[in-house]
Protein backbone atom coordinates (compact mmCIF):
# COMPACT_ATOMS: atom_id res chain seq x y z
CA UNK A 1 0.00 0.00 0.00
CA UNK A 2 2.64 2.03 0.72
CA UNK A 3 4.36 2.07 -2.95
CA UNK A 4 0.91 2.48 -4.26
CA UNK A 5 0.59 5.15 -2.11
CA UNK A 6 3.79 6.51 -3.44
CA UNK A 7 3.53 5.75 -6.95
CA UNK A 8 0.08 7.64 -7.02
CA UNK A 9 1.63 10.75 -5.89
CA UNK A 10 4.98 10.65 -8.30
CA UNK A 11 2.78 9.81 -10.69
CA UNK A 12 0.26 12.79 -9.92
CA UNK A 13 3.21 15.68 -9.09
CA UNK A 14 5.27 15.04 -12.24
CA UNK A 15 2.09 14.95 -14.45
CA UNK A 16 0.91 18.42 -12.97
CA UNK A 17 4.55 19.41 -14.05
CA UNK A 18 4.34 18.48 -17.70
CA UNK A 19 0.90 20.09 -17.98
CA UNK A 20 2.66 23.16 -16.45
CA UNK A 21 5.50 22.96 -18.62
CA UNK A 22 3.17 22.97 -21.24
CA UNK A 23 5.11 19.33 -22.42
CA UNK A 24 1.31 17.69 -22.36
CA UNK A 25 -2.16 19.41 -22.90
CA UNK A 26 -4.56 18.82 -20.27
CA UNK A 27 -5.70 15.43 -21.24
CA UNK A 28 -2.34 14.23 -22.20
CA UNK A 29 -1.69 14.53 -18.19
CA UNK A 30 -4.49 13.06 -16.70
CA UNK A 31 -3.95 10.01 -18.88
CA UNK A 32 -0.22 10.25 -17.87
CA UNK A 33 -1.44 10.13 -14.39
CA UNK A 34 -3.34 7.47 -14.89
CA UNK A 35 -0.33 4.96 -16.68
CA UNK A 36 1.77 6.07 -14.08
CA UNK A 37 -0.83 4.89 -11.15
CA UNK A 38 -0.80 1.81 -13.11
CA UNK A 39 2.38 1.23 -13.82
CA UNK A 40 3.87 1.84 -10.28
CA UNK A 41 0.82 0.01 -8.13
CA UNK A 42 1.14 -2.83 -10.58
CA UNK A 43 4.90 -3.18 -11.96
CA UNK A 44 6.98 -1.61 -9.79
CA UNK A 45 8.24 2.07 -8.74
CA UNK A 46 11.19 1.36 -10.68
CA UNK A 47 9.15 0.65 -13.65
CA UNK A 48 7.48 3.82 -12.95
CA UNK A 49 11.17 5.68 -12.71
CA UNK A 50 12.14 4.18 -15.89
CA UNK A 51 8.64 5.53 -17.38
CA UNK A 52 9.72 8.79 -15.73
CA UNK A 53 13.07 8.96 -17.20
CA UNK A 54 12.35 7.69 -20.95
CA UNK A 55 9.34 10.42 -20.92
CA UNK A 56 11.48 13.07 -20.07
CA UNK A 57 14.02 12.55 -22.62
CA UNK A 58 10.99 12.22 -25.04
CA UNK A 59 10.12 15.71 -24.37
CA UNK A 60 14.11 16.74 -24.95
CA UNK A 61 13.90 15.36 -28.16
CA UNK A 62 10.66 16.78 -29.39
CA UNK A 63 11.37 20.25 -28.35
CA UNK A 64 14.78 19.83 -29.69
CA UNK A 65 15.08 21.95 -33.22
CA UNK A 66 11.46 23.00 -32.68
CA UNK A 67 11.74 25.93 -34.22
CA UNK A 68 13.18 24.04 -37.31
CA UNK A 69 10.19 21.51 -36.82
CA UNK A 70 7.76 24.22 -37.11
CA UNK A 71 9.06 25.64 -40.22
CA UNK A 72 8.73 22.11 -42.10
CA UNK A 73 5.49 21.42 -40.36
CA UNK A 74 6.78 18.38 -38.65
CA UNK A 75 6.68 19.12 -35.01
CA UNK A 76 3.77 17.11 -32.40
CA UNK A 77 0.77 19.50 -31.38
CA UNK A 78 1.17 22.87 -31.66
CA UNK A 79 4.32 23.35 -30.06
CA UNK A 80 5.65 20.15 -29.64
CA UNK A 81 2.82 19.08 -26.95
CA UNK A 82 1.47 15.57 -26.64
CA UNK A 83 -2.09 14.68 -25.73
CA UNK A 84 -3.75 12.04 -24.34
CA UNK A 85 -3.52 9.53 -27.60
CA UNK A 86 0.01 10.44 -27.67
CA UNK A 87 0.25 8.96 -24.21
CA UNK A 88 -1.79 6.48 -24.49
CA UNK A 89 -0.51 5.24 -27.66
CA UNK A 90 3.13 4.54 -26.12
CA UNK A 91 2.10 3.67 -22.49
CA UNK A 92 -0.49 0.84 -23.36
CA UNK A 93 1.53 -1.90 -23.91
CA UNK A 94 3.78 -1.45 -20.54
CA UNK A 95 0.57 -0.96 -18.95
CA UNK A 96 -0.61 -4.51 -20.12
CA UNK A 97 2.61 -5.91 -18.85
CA UNK A 98 2.87 -4.57 -15.79
CA UNK A 99 -1.23 -5.79 -15.57
CA UNK A 100 -0.05 -9.26 -16.63
CA UNK A 101 2.67 -9.88 -14.74
CA UNK A 102 0.81 -8.79 -12.00
CA UNK A 103 -2.09 -11.44 -12.58
CA UNK A 104 0.33 -14.45 -13.62
CA UNK A 105 3.05 -13.55 -10.36
CA UNK A 106 5.51 -12.53 -12.41
CA UNK A 107 5.81 -9.16 -10.46
CA UNK A 108 9.32 -8.29 -9.66
CA UNK A 109 10.88 -11.27 -11.87
CA UNK A 110 13.66 -10.77 -14.46
CA UNK A 111 11.39 -11.93 -17.57
CA UNK A 112 8.77 -9.71 -16.39
CA UNK A 113 10.87 -6.56 -16.01
CA UNK A 114 12.69 -7.40 -19.34
CA UNK A 115 9.31 -7.49 -21.18
CA UNK A 116 8.25 -4.09 -19.76
CA UNK A 117 12.16 -2.56 -20.62
CA UNK A 118 11.78 -4.61 -24.00
CA UNK A 119 8.34 -2.09 -24.71
CA UNK A 120 9.91 1.17 -22.98
CA UNK A 121 13.09 1.13 -25.48
CA UNK A 122 11.10 0.87 -28.63
CA UNK A 123 9.11 3.50 -27.31
CA UNK A 124 12.22 5.31 -26.92
CA UNK A 125 13.80 4.51 -30.22
CA UNK A 126 11.15 5.54 -32.09
CA UNK A 127 10.50 8.39 -30.70
CA UNK A 128 14.13 9.76 -30.79
CA UNK A 129 14.59 8.27 -34.48
CA UNK A 130 11.30 10.21 -35.75
CA UNK A 131 12.50 13.71 -33.39
CA UNK A 132 15.71 13.50 -34.70
CA UNK A 133 15.44 12.19 -38.04
CA UNK A 134 13.25 14.87 -39.48
CA UNK A 135 15.58 17.36 -38.94
CA UNK A 136 18.16 15.42 -42.02
CA UNK A 137 16.68 16.00 -45.34
CA UNK A 138 18.08 12.14 -47.00
CA UNK A 139 15.13 10.44 -46.23
CA UNK A 140 14.29 6.79 -48.33
CA UNK A 141 11.16 4.97 -47.86
CA UNK A 142 12.01 1.54 -45.73
CA UNK A 143 10.16 -0.70 -48.48
CA UNK A 144 10.98 0.86 -51.72
CA UNK A 145 14.60 3.04 -50.57
CA UNK A 146 12.37 5.73 -53.33
CA UNK A 147 14.05 9.66 -51.61
CA UNK A 148 10.68 10.53 -49.94
CA UNK A 149 10.43 14.15 -47.96
CA UNK A 150 11.19 13.86 -44.19
CA UNK A 151 8.33 13.23 -41.94
CA UNK A 152 6.52 10.43 -44.69
CA UNK A 153 5.18 7.56 -42.95
CA UNK A 154 7.87 4.63 -43.55
CA UNK A 155 11.13 7.35 -44.26
CA UNK A 156 14.33 6.47 -42.86
CA UNK A 157 17.54 8.16 -42.98
CA UNK A 158 20.74 6.96 -41.77
CA UNK A 159 21.21 9.40 -39.10
CA UNK A 160 17.61 8.36 -37.79
CA UNK A 161 18.84 4.65 -37.85
CA UNK A 162 21.53 5.62 -35.97
CA UNK A 163 19.44 7.85 -33.65
CA UNK A 164 17.02 4.74 -33.18
CA UNK A 165 19.85 2.22 -31.90
CA UNK A 166 21.25 5.06 -29.99
CA UNK A 167 17.81 5.50 -28.26
CA UNK A 168 16.90 1.65 -27.88
CA UNK A 169 20.31 1.65 -26.43
CA UNK A 170 20.16 4.30 -23.85
CA UNK A 171 16.45 3.55 -22.52
CA UNK A 172 17.95 -0.15 -22.19
CA UNK A 173 20.94 0.74 -20.32
CA UNK A 174 19.26 3.57 -18.54
CA UNK A 175 16.33 0.86 -17.47
CA UNK A 176 18.37 -1.87 -16.54
CA UNK A 177 20.78 0.69 -14.44
CA UNK A 178 16.86 1.05 -11.96
CA UNK A 179 15.68 -1.90 -11.98
CA UNK A 180 18.48 -4.18 -11.61
CA UNK A 181 21.27 -1.86 -10.08
CA UNK A 182 23.28 -4.90 -8.82
CA UNK A 183 23.51 -6.82 -11.90
CA UNK A 184 24.63 -4.02 -14.26
CA UNK A 185 27.13 -6.11 -16.59
CA UNK A 186 24.54 -8.89 -16.68
CA UNK A 187 24.72 -9.53 -20.95
CA UNK A 188 20.86 -10.18 -20.83
CA UNK A 189 20.91 -6.37 -21.25
CA UNK A 190 21.30 -6.99 -24.87
CA UNK A 191 17.75 -8.59 -25.19
CA UNK A 192 15.63 -5.11 -24.72
CA UNK A 193 18.42 -3.45 -26.71
CA UNK A 194 17.78 -5.52 -29.82
CA UNK A 195 13.81 -5.61 -29.03
CA UNK A 196 13.63 -1.56 -28.96
CA UNK A 197 15.67 -1.33 -31.97
CA UNK A 198 13.77 -4.27 -34.20
CA UNK A 199 10.60 -3.01 -33.23
CA UNK A 200 11.29 0.59 -34.43
CA UNK A 201 12.54 -0.97 -37.77
CA UNK A 202 8.58 -2.94 -37.38
CA UNK A 203 6.90 0.62 -37.00
CA UNK A 204 9.29 2.19 -40.07
CA UNK A 205 7.42 -0.80 -42.23
CA UNK A 206 4.05 -1.01 -41.12
CA UNK A 207 4.31 2.79 -41.07
CA UNK A 208 5.55 2.05 -44.90
CA UNK A 209 2.24 -0.09 -45.61
CA UNK A 210 -0.26 -0.27 -43.61
CA UNK A 211 -0.41 2.91 -42.15
CA UNK A 212 0.31 5.01 -45.43
CA UNK A 213 -2.79 2.38 -47.13
CA UNK A 214 -5.04 3.80 -44.07
CA UNK A 215 -5.48 0.66 -42.12
CA UNK A 216 -4.00 1.47 -39.01
CA UNK A 217 -2.87 5.22 -37.83
CA UNK A 218 0.05 5.59 -35.89
CA UNK A 219 -1.10 5.35 -32.67
CA UNK A 220 -1.74 1.40 -33.31
CA UNK A 221 1.35 1.16 -35.19
CA UNK A 222 3.09 2.20 -32.31
CA UNK A 223 1.10 0.29 -29.66
CA UNK A 224 1.69 -2.96 -32.21
CA UNK A 225 5.44 -2.58 -32.65
CA UNK A 226 5.71 -1.72 -28.91
CA UNK A 227 4.20 -5.20 -27.96
CA UNK A 228 6.05 -6.96 -30.71
CA UNK A 229 9.42 -5.86 -29.08
CA UNK A 230 7.98 -7.25 -25.69
CA UNK A 231 6.99 -10.46 -27.33
CA UNK A 232 10.42 -10.93 -28.93
CA UNK A 233 11.89 -9.98 -25.71
CA UNK A 234 10.35 -12.59 -24.03
CA UNK A 235 10.58 -14.86 -26.64
CA UNK A 236 14.82 -14.77 -26.80
CA UNK A 237 14.61 -14.77 -22.75
CA UNK A 238 13.18 -17.96 -22.80
CA UNK A 239 14.93 -19.81 -25.97
CA UNK A 240 18.26 -18.81 -23.77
Amino acid sequence: MTEAAIALALSALLSLLAWRMRLLTSRGSLSAFAVGGVIGVFGSLSWLVVLLVFTFIGFAATRYGLGQKKERGVQEGRDGERGHMNVLAVALAPCLVSVLSFALGLQGTMLASIAFLASISVAASDTIASEMGVMYPEVWMITTLEKVPPGTDGGVSVMGTAWAALGALVASVVGWIVIFPADVLNPLLLIPVAAGFLGCVADSVLGATLERRGYIGKHLNNISTMLLGSLLAVGIFLLL
